[in-house]
């Protein structure tokens, strides 16, 4: 059942793909999905490298992890016929609104200020990290919609190259891509016209993403109904 989640959970990584390269790109070079990234920048900051925004990489570190929290609270203990809990749902569609309200903010008032720059990457980074933590319950690992790095090294491992048997290589060369076609998507648009449309877009991403899980969310609600219901009765 979880494969049938797969499209949806790559449009979400598409999504995060094309936020990060909003906030990498307008918003001061923070990721507010990868926070691989952000542990770097911090540490290379420390050491004193400049031009590196340790402040702007630790608010998006501490709102992802904020986030993540806040769904699996949130999600603890759901239960359902559906892999995805409800719970987790309206924490994805949440996000999407979120995320337009941002867009629409940012596209009114104009390039953010310092301050809300860092309001807007740490609301980014939250609701990623949300994210992250609500599509867990699917229990596909290879699509946590924000990172791919062990996406890849299992790709590699299980590869026939490896000795293994090339198990799920559609779908981990499906997430690495579409997260490289989200920041194509966004960078595009922040360098040609400007981040708030690349936010924008994101955020219209973000919807299809989260249109597209609701949709398989339903089938599987329905189709346990209809084995519920062929049940003989007692």
């Amino acid at each position: 059942m979880t494969k049938k989640y797969d499209a949806s959970l790559l449009m979400l990584t598409v999504a995060t793909g094309a936020i990060d390269g909003v906030s990498f790109l307008a918003l001061d070079q923070v990721f507010t999905g990868n926070m691989t990234g952000n542990v770097l920048f911090i540490g290379f900051g420390l050491a004193g490298v400049s031009d590196l925004p340790v402040l702007n990489n630790l608010v998006a570190l501490l709102a992802f992890m904020l986030g993540a929290v806040l769904a699996a609270r949130l999600t603890r203990g759901a239960s359902g016929p559906a892999k995805l809990p409800r719970s987790a749902l309206v924490i994805l569609v949440v996000n999407t609104v979120l995320t337009f309200v941002l867009a629409g903010i940012w596209l009114v008032t104009g390039d953010p200020g310092t301050v809300a720059m860092l309001f807007v990457t740490g609301l980014l980074a939250l609701v990623l990290g949300a994210q992250a933590a609500a599509v867990r319950h699917i229990g596909i690992r290879d699509l946590s919609t924000v990172v791919v790095t062990m996406t890849m090294v299992n790709l590699s491992a299980d590869s026939r190259a490896a000795g293994g048997e090339g198990a799920a290589w559609a779908r981990r060369v499906g997430a690495i891509v579409t997260m490289g076609l989200g920041a194509l998507i966004s960078a595009l648009l922040v360098l040609r016209v400007n981040g708030a449309v690349a936010l924008l877009a994101s955020a219209v991403l973000m919807a299809v993403g989260t249109a597209m899980v609701a949709l398989v969310r339903r089938h599987e609600v329905r189709a346990a109904a209809r084995v519920e219901d062929a049940q003989p009765s007692t």
